[in-house]
């Protein structure tokens, strides 16, 4: 692979830039990004990682073997528009753009582009990056193999439909905000019970890993893990009878529903 070329600087490209450079999968020299006009943006990229960076599409996309679409989904049209002069079909492009389909990326290309659709996260700037795939359909097998590579490089992939990408935005690609505003909510409880804020931190992020990876590592079912936590009328059952009180899980529910109508949005928006 010679060069990858990131169109658009936001947190999610960054994510994907530092994990590949991180995991060793490409050298920063062979990386490239661009946007649509925020020069302070790219050059703070280019401090921190040592890549290229250009406002120049033609030099950006110059020899790229992969594109990556990641930009704002209102901003995808006039994106592609940008690279059409520079674009071949040889290139394969992936997108992180939430919502917008792989046929209404190749429909914007105006040629059969080869497009994977990607849904990571920002773990990715960690190697922990939950990421779901899904082929368009000029990909071949061959580039769902090279995208299932790169972005084994920061995490986990999944291949999926097409048509599950909505709830999995909803749930992966969203998800650690969701765990994050968790963690904000039991930081603030502790403290408010007079925990010091540093030690509460502490133990409620280990307390999420440990639980993270009791998921990843045991055979047993998720409410078998939580039963087994749970002795009856104890200061675990006291809690979670709070939580239901107080429609946690319709609250859960009703928050992934409502992200997964929104990537619906944002496609059937691009789509008109």
């Amino acid at each position: 692979m010679k060069k990858i070329a990131f169109i658009g600087a936001g947190s999610m490209a960054e994510a994907i830039v530092s994990g590949i450079i991180n995991k060793q999968f490409m050298k920063s020299e062979q990386i490239w990004i661009t946007n649509k006009d925020n020069q302070a943006r790219l050059d703070e990229m280019k401090e921190k990682y040592q890549i290229s960076i250009s406002q120049d599409k033609k030099e950006v996309l110059s020899e790229a073997n992969i594109i990556v679409l990641s930009t704002k989904p209102h901003d995808i049209e006039s994106a592609i528009k940008s690279l059409l002069p520079y674009l071949t079909k040889d290139q394969l492009v992936m997108s992180v753009v939430a919502g917008i389909s792989t046929r209404q990326i190749a429909q914007l290309t105006n040629q059969n582009t080869p497009v994977i659709r990607a849904m990571p996260n920002t773990s990715a700037s960690i190697g922990y990056s939950a990421t779901a795939i899904s082929q368009g359909e000029f990909a071949t097998t061959n580039d769902l193999q090279i995208a299932k590579q790169l972005f084994a490089a920061i995490g986990t992939v999944n291949v999926v439909e097409e048509k599950d990408m909505h709830i999995v935005t909803a749930i992966s690609g969203s998800g650690p905000a969701y765990l994050y505003y968790l963690t904000e909510a039991l930081e603030e409880a502790a403290v408010q019970e007079g925990l010091d804020a540093k030690t509460a931190k502490e133990l409620i992020t280990q307390t999420i890993i440990g639980a993270g990876n009791m998921l990843k590592t045991s055979e047993l079912p998720v409410n078998v893990l939580r039963e087994n936590v749970t002795s009856p009328q104890g200061t675990t059952e006291a809690g979670l009878k709070a939580l239901e009180k107080n429609n946690f899980k319709e609250a859960l529910i009703a928050c992934v529903e409502s992200a997964t109508n929104r990537s619906k949005e944002l496609g059937k928006k691009e789509d008109k």
